[in-house]
């Protein structure tokens, strides 16, 4: 897994860590509290579902920092002749079907927000690619071929 990520996606990942960790966990903490004070734990199902939504708390806290320890940011790419990370990439598949996605690490991917994953099949097929480059792209619903239309810092106009 690519370690890269843009400076976006990484305070995105430092608020979701800051949020779970100084709002989630205290309330879920006092609430478990407030449920053991009320007796026999075994019937308490406030207790129990306490206990639980603070494991998976606990569970995202440590995914999260140990994500956030090893994850670089990665330069914004300038003026892009090759597909890099970062940057937005736009091509055409054999059936005449244009799609456009920046290519971001796995941390930060959100296909309905146009951003995949650096080590995807599609981003494995399009990275140091160039304009009018055709590529072959295997996915799980099967192998497509496209020719890359544009490549771009920004996010191109629909």
């Amino acid at each position: 897994m690519t370690n890269l990520i843009s400076a976006e996606g990484l305070q995105k990942l430092q608020d979701e860590f800051d949020r779970l960790w100084k709002v989630e966990r205290p309330k879920v903490v006092q609430g478990v509290a407030d449920a053991a004070a009320e007796g026999d734990r075994s019937e308490n199902a406030e207790y129990i579902y306490g206990k639980k939504r603070l494991r998976e708390i606990d569970r995202q806290l440590k995914h999260l920092g140990s994500r956030l320890k090893v994850l670089k940011v990665a330069s914004p790419p300038a003026n892009p002749h090759q597909v890099t990370f970062g940057c937005w990439v736009c091509y055409e598949d054999d059936e005449g079907n244009e799609r456009c996605y920046q290519l971001v690490g796995a941390d930060e991917f959100d296909v309905a927000a146009g951003k995949i994953s650096i080590d995807s099949p599609v981003g494995q097929a399009l990275l140091h690619k160039r304009v009018d480059d055709e590529v072959v792209i295997r996915r799980p619903s099967g192998t497509i071929t496209a020719v890359i239309t544009a490549i771009s810092a920004r996010r191109p106009l629909p």
